[in-house]
């Protein structure tokens, strides 16, 4: 049903979150605290993403795995 990134695309990703991430830096001192939140939690999802699954929908799975 899902399917799984190349390594080449998780590799881009990965490359694009940290350009993005030091790009961003300087700019993101001047912003409010929610701006910047928004900011790095969508840098955070972007490095995460190994599949077509949705991060959250992986995580959810992840947590019930850890309490049973």
């Amino acid at each position: 049903m899902f399917t799984r990134l190349s390594t080449q695309q998780i590799i881009l990703r990965r490359t694009f979150v940290v350009i993005a991430g030091v790009l961003s830096f300087p700019f993101l001192l001047l912003m409010p605290y929610s701006t910047k939140a928004r900011v790095y939690s969508y840098l955070h999802k972007v490095w995460l993403k190994t599949s077509t699954k949705p991060v959250w929908l992986k995580h959810s799975e992840q947590g019930a795995q850890e309490l049973y």
